[in-house]
């Protein structure tokens, strides 16, 4: 067997289609389907089920596929390593980040990040801490900032802590506790609340908090982002609490400390054995961390 007809072996299981997976390798079906058959004669076993519709993977090719997945990324990190030592980052890199992350501005890393390395292709997006984490771990993503209760663990990926924070809450400004320059979480009893779905990292932080305060956490309003959050906040349906950084970009809206207010331990993740795009990304992030005034170690990542 060879990496090109398990290329296209990925290429139809994932896009169910010997046509569409023709068109993504950018070759004719008929090859294609040749040097399937030529694998599956190899392996002794079919690993595709085709009908007039669509195509389904065996058994067989069930076991064949996370195998191949791996043969072909290492095949790509071998080029992308490679490139690297010769001086020239390239390949992929994923990014994840939790909506109220503001400890540097990720947009503007990622530019500068393009403009030094060109010749990696990026991807960012948005999402709750603990499935970025999943992300990190299965190797879907290669560097995640995240925000978690600071007793939680963080195990199978490779880290290092950006800041710990208190949050703070967010009312109207024509709200009774807009006029107070402290509260306590007592002080919200009786409140509407709005904070991040259950069994989220974010809810953790404000749920311990309330905890060890020995008061109930009644949530009216589950949001899973922060701009969501504060349009409710806005509209006076609740109150909000907010990590203090994130609280001043928040438009008329009072922000509030409280004296036994959730805390919340920023990190930075990213894989075990980070890409050269991932290490050279982790660098621009503790720069821009720096410019901004944190006092923030420098990553222990590969040189």
């Amino acid at each position: 067997m060879n990496l090109r007809q398990i290329e296209f072996a990925v290429a139809v299981a994932e896009e169910q289609s010997f046509t569409r997976a023709a068109e993504r390798c950018h070759t004719v079906q008929s090859a294609l389907s040749h040097q399937i058959a030529k694998l599956e004669d190899e392996l002794g076993a079919k690993l595709f089920e085709r009908s007039s519709r669509n195509v389904k993977l065996t058994v067989a090719g069930q076991a064949f596929l996370p195998v191949a997945r791996q043969m072909l990324g290492a095949e790509s990190r071998i080029r992308d390593e490679v490139a690297a030592a010769a001086g020239t980052v390239r390949g992929t890199l994923t990014v994840g980040t939790i909506s109220t992350f503001n400890h540097a501005d990720l947009v503007d890393v990622l530019a500068r990040f393009h403009e030094r390395y060109p010749h990696v292709d990026i991807r960012f997006y948005q999402g709750m801490s603990e499935n970025l984490l999943v992300d990190v771990r299965a190797e879907r993503t290669d560097v995640a900032l995240v925000g978690l209760w600071p007793g939680e663990p963080v195990e199978g990926v490779s880290k290092q802590t950006i800041a710990d924070e208190e949050l703070i809450a967010i009312v109207p400004q024509a709200h009774p506790l807009a006029q107070r320059d402290q509260i306590s979480l007592l002080d919200l009893v009786g409140s509407r609340l709005v904070d991040f779905y259950a069994n989220s990292g974010a809810r953790r932080q404000t749920e311990q908090a309330f905890a060890r305060a020995g008061i109930a956490h009644k949530v009216s309003f589950e949001v899973s982002h922060i701009d969501l959050l504060e349009r409710i906040v806005r509209r006076g349906l609740a109150i909000g609490l907010v990590p203090r950084f994130e609280g001043y970009t928040c438009d008329r809206l009072k922000m509030v400390p409280v004296s036994d207010g959730p805390q919340r331990r920023v990190w930075a993740v990213w894989n075990l054995d980070p890409t050269p795009a991932a290490v050279a990304f982790l660098r621009m992030v503790h720069e821009a961390l720096i410019e901004n005034g944190h006092e923030v170690p420098e990553p222990r990542v590969l040189p």
